[in-house]
This record gives C-alpha cells, sequence and structure tokens, in this order.
C-alpha cells in the first residue's frame, strides 16, 4: 500500500503534525492549539510569531473552522482516523462559577473533579484557570482542609472526604504547571506544612504529587531561608518515605531535589540523618540506579556525611562503605567525586582502626589508586591521593600500594 501523503498546509509549523485544532494569530500564520499555546506561554516577555517573527500585540488564538473540516474531511477519505472536533477553551465565568460552588462542603467534590477535568484539556484551560486564581483558591482550601484533620480525633466518613478532596487540590495544582508568580504564592510555612500532611496520610498519587509541587516551588522561586532553617524532623521523615516507597522515578528525583535544597540549612542534615534517610539510599543504591539517580543519591549521600550523624548512619550500614566505593569509576566523572568526597568525610572525621582498616577490606584503597591514575577529575584525584597518604601506614601492605608507593604515584 503506498504511503499517503498529508498537504503540507494540514501540518502545524511547530510539531509537523496534522493539526487536531488549528488557530490562527494575528500574524496570519495558521498553527495546533496545543503546540502555539506551549510557544506563548513557555516564553516570557516579548511575544513573537514563530514562522514571521512578527511581534504579536494581540494573544487572542482564532479558531480555524474551516481547515479543520477541510482535515477531518481527508481524513474520513484516506482512511486515517478522524481527529475529533476539540472542546472550546473554558472561560473565565466558567471557573469562577465553579469556585464559588466549591465552597460549599457539599459541592466540593465534584467542583475539584470539574476543576481536574477542565486543566487535563488543554494550556489555554490552565492558564485561565492560574489568571482567575484558582491556585489562589486552592492552596487556600489545602490549608483549610489540614487544619480540619488535625482537628479531628479519629478517622470517620468526614476525615476521609477532606482527604479526597486535599488529594484532588494537590493534584490540580501540579497538573496547572503554574508560573513562578503562582509558585511564589505557594513559598510559605502553612503550605508546607500542608504538603507535609498530605505526604503523610495521602494515597501515592497524593504524595507524588504533592512532593513533585514542593520541587517546582524550590525550582523556580527564591523562598525565604528561615522556611527551611525551622523545618521539622517530620518533613525528612515524609520525604524518606517518598524515597522508600518508590512511588515513581519521578517523584523519588523531586525528593531527591528537595533534600539538595533544604539539607545546607539549619540542623536538616541531622534531622535527615536520623529519619533513616541514609539508610534508604544506601539500599537504592544497591539496587543499581540508573546513572542521573546514582548521581543524586550520592549528592545527598554527601551532604549528609557532613555532619556526625550522617557519618555514623553511614558507617553502621553493613554495606555503606562498600557501595559508595563501587560507584567510583563506574557510573559517571559526578558519581566518582561525590563516592570519594563522602569517602574523605569519613576519613577525615570518622576514621577509627576498625574503619580504616574496614575500607581496606571493602576495596577503598583499590579504587583510590585507581582514581589517582585516571582522568575522574583534579578535585577527585587531589581528595583520592589525601586519603592514600593518610591511611598509608593502615594500607601499605594492600597490592595496589606496594606496587603504587605514595610517593611514586605522586611524582608520576
Amino acid at each position: 500500500m503506498a504511503e499517503i501523503e498529508v498537504p503540507q498546509f494540514f501540518l502545524c509549523p511547530i510539531s509537523l503534525e496534522i493539526m487536531e485544532d488549528p488557530v490562527a494569530l494575528n500574524s496570519g500564520i495558521t498553527y495546533d492549539r496545543a503546540s502555539i499555546e506551549r510557544w506563548i506561554f513557555s516564553s516570557s516577555g516579548d511575544h513573537t510569531c514563530p514562522v514571521t517573527k512578527q511581534h504579536l500585540s494581540d494573544l487572542n488564538l482564532t479558531p480555524n473552522v474551516t481547515l479543520r473540516s477541510v482535515i477531518q474531511s481527508w481524513c474520513t477519505q484516506n482512511d486515517v482516523q478522524r481527529l475529533p472536533t476539540p472542546k472550546s477553551p473554558v472561560t473565565k465565568s466558567q471557573i469562577l462559577k465553579i469556585l464559588r460552588e466549591a465552597k460549599s462542603p457539599e459541592m466540593q467534590i465534584r467542583c475539584l473533579k470539574k476543576l481536574k477535568s477542565i486543566s487535563r484539556d488543554n494550556e489555554s484551560n490552565k492558564r485561565c484557570m492560574e489568571m482567575v486564581g484558582v491556585a489562589e483558591f486552592l492552596a487556600s482550601l489545602i490549608n483549610i482542609i489540614s487544619m480540619e484533620l488535625l482537628c479531628l480525633s479519629k478517622e470517620t466518613q468526614d476525615s476521609f472526604d477532606l482527604i479526597q478532596a486535599r488529594e484532588e487540590a494537590f493534584s490540580i495544582l501540579f497538573t496547572l504547571q503554574l508560573s513562578e508568580k503562582s509558585l511564589g504564592f505557594l513559598s510559605n510555612s502553612d503550605f508546607i506544612g500542608s504538603i507535609v500532611n498530605s505526604m503523610k496520610n495521602g494515597s501515592f498519587e497524593s504524595r507524588a504529587c504533592s512532593i513533585m509541587l514542593l520541587n517546582q516551588i524550590l525550582e523556580v522561586t527564591d523562598p525565604d531561608p528561615s522556611l527551611f532553617i525551622v523545618l521539622h524532623p517530620e518533613f525528612f521523615v515524609e520525604i524518606a518515605r517518598v524515597l522508600k516507597d518508590q512511588i515513581s522515578p519521578k517523584a523519588s528525583k523531586s525528593a531527591l531535589k528537595v533534600l539538595m535544597f533544604t539539607l545546607p540549612w539549619g540542623r536538616n542534615r541531622i534531622k535527615a540523618a536520623e529519619s533513616g534517610t541514609v539508610h534508604i539510599l544506601i539500599e537504592l543504591l544497591l539496587d543499581s540506579p540508573e546513572k542521573r539517580a546514582c548521581e543524586m543519591m550520592l549528592a545527598v549521600l554527601d551532604l549528609l556525611c557532613q555532619c556526625a550523624e550522617g557519618r555514623a548512619e553511614l558507617l553502621k550500614h553493613g554495606a555503606g562503605l562498600a557501595i559508595v566505593s563501587k560507584k567510583i569509576l563506574r557510573v559517571s566523572k559526578v558519581a566518582s567525586e561525590k563516592a570519594v568526597k563522602i569517602l574523605h568525610s569519613i576519613s577525615r572525621f570518622s576514621s577509627t582502626p576498625g574503619v580504616v582498616q574496614e575500607m581496606l577490606q571493602m576495596g577503598v584503597a583499590n579504587k583510590l589508586c585507581l582514581a589517582v591514575h585516571v582522568d575522574s577529575g583534579s578535585k577527585t584525584q587531589e581528595r583520592s591521593w589525601e586519603m592514600l597518604k593518610m591511611h598509608y601506614k593502615s594500607w601499605k601492605n594492600s597490592p595496589c600500594l606496594q606496587h603504587n608507593h605514595p610517593i611514586s604515584m605522586f611524582s608520576s
């Protein structure tokens, strides 16, 4: 069967695919709605037409009904799956009506489900929802629900309904892919407290949405450092649970990014170490995660090993030294640098005779010798060399050091 040739003017200039919902800009060029909305909403400041580069003073999108009809007719004639007629974008008045109805406890779940459905239709709906204050409404609702749940002494039908409403609200907030301005509104202690409560009581989906939303807030806003200096230990307990449960790769990476952001502040390293995070990360590293996840886990372990409690937790795990050493020169330069830095912290601050002997038995000396000789990065080589000198008396009988005396290694 001959390949069907698609008319060029059926294709969106951005996606180069058949347009499902063709709309025209005031520049006269027609695009698929989803593609041009992503273009417009992802650009900041001066908006231009992707094809003509003409400045767009008017961002209204005019449906090209004629072209859509022609495309649908062509699909039918050529046995190509017919594209459905797209839904019209939601209006501000429709969204405001739903928000008014959602204030009634009896209507809350139904209205939230309606908002969730609207948010998934297209980018235009998401931006319209954000413009009329849906993010602020949902954040306020989540905080109110979290307070009400704290006041309930036992599980009741009311508590189940409240948890369901909160989970729907978190799901919508994450789906909206909010702008920096809206995410900045969420950067406050009350909402972060609500996120922790959601991770504590919510479903897997709700916990995933919560941690990914928190990561979005931290990535694009400039939050007040005082928010993170006073974080409750429960915050780190719940992040550790997200990692342990392996809800999804995205949720796990978001949890690791949140840890990398929050650990440097105050006593957070100690709180995280006491929450079991070190043990969980070692167990995850034993499962040989993919490259980026491995790098992030080692980066978090590096931060945790900058406090005595973190180093003690790593040494307490039977596979702690072994798995960190194993990652040197086997994943990436970044992973090698972080792994060597972890061992360097142990060597400088926690190197009892027993620990030094265990490092030798686990093959740490051999790995450090290799790191000195290969192109592992100047910092990695420098730290490796420093550890070899530091423990030479204890490790001098190692076959690696017998063939590579530190003085000769240094001069090479």
